[in-house]
């Protein structure tokens, strides 16, 4: 086996596990199941002793990785994306609705980033990396790590739930003013909180709703699926839909907002909101 990437922990406060420490520095393994797999097939060693995912990563360690077989080199996706806040820690940028994060597929926003973001300037900088997802057809904010450090510590600060995210949808149908919906979602619990911001009657779907949402957890689709339980989907979804109510054409009405959390290196307070796309608008202008 041939080396293909070196890496050296300069910088770490405590010991972390191999796969959530090393999620970010590899160009060839941008993805997390990616890492995994490359784990587990023995091509990552640290001090020289091939790795497992239990082991844990110290400040001096040197972690290799092994080249893959039949690893084409990444290109970079030329498409400009709306960059909203940019430091050498991290950025937030939009992602319109119809694209993709990150996977198998050229054309997504993980392939775009380099090409619109600013090198880091600090010692552990990498390839700037989405730290969370949006659904393909969901528009909004997405938080970009810029350092390794950064990368790991954005991803607990989801886990640990300090990061507020708020979305827009429209909704179908008649709807409480404001509730939470408790919806377990593939046996795990789900929690979001609603509040309807206007409403508009309609004669195809009896009514149209400006929805706020907020998501207490971060189930797959849980937005989607927990409107869709209470009876009021959101008008486009192509998944989750009353019958003879489905609006096709016009892309998924749900849009990720704002972003608030605090600066997990400059401790600044970090708020970022995106207006509304115009097709929300051409409904409640």
């Amino acid at each position: 086996m041939k080396i293909s990437e070196t890496h050296n922990v300069e910088s770490i406060a405590t010991p972390i596990r191999l796969q959530e420490y090393a999620f970010g520095i590899f160009k060839t393994v941008p993805t997390k199941s990616s890492l995994k797999k490359a784990i587990k097939k023995g091509l990552i060693k640290v001090n020289g002793k091939i790795a497992t995912t239990a082991l844990y990563i110290s400040k001096g360690d040197t972690i290799e990785l092994f080249q893959l077989e039949e690893k084409t080199q990444r290109k970079h996706f030329d498409f400009p994306l709306d960059v909203l806040f940019e430091d050498d820690y991290l950025a937030i940028i939009y992602k319109p609705a119809g694209m993709l994060v990150s996977g198998n597929s050229f054309a997504t926003i993980d392939n775009a980033l380099i090409q619109n973001l600013q090198k880091s300037n600090l010692p552990n900088a990498t390839r700037p990396r989405p730290v969370h997802r949006l659904d393909y057809p969901t528009s909004g904010l997405l938080l970009i790590g810029k350092t390794t450090e950064s990368i790991i510590v954005l991803n607990q600060l989801f886990e640990k739930k300090e990061i507020q995210k708020t979305y827009h949808a429209i909704c179908i149908g008649k709807i409480e003013k404001k509730g939470e919906i408790n919806f377990p979602i593939d046996d795990k619990e789900a929690s979001t909180s609603f509040e309807v911001i206007e409403t508009a009657e309609s004669p195809r779907f009896d009514f149209l709703n400006l929805v706020k949402l907020h998501p207490k957890t971060g189930r797959k689709h849980q937005l989607r699926k927990h409107l869709f339980a209470i009876g009021n989907p959101i008008l486009g979804d192509k998944e989750y839909f009353i019958e003879n109510k489905a609006l096709k054409g016009k892309g998924l009405f749900l849009h990720a907002s704002t972003l608030e959390f605090t600066h997990p290196f400059t401790k600044e307070t970090i708020n970022i909101t995106k207006e509304l796309p115009k097709k929300f608008k051409k409904i409640f202008p």
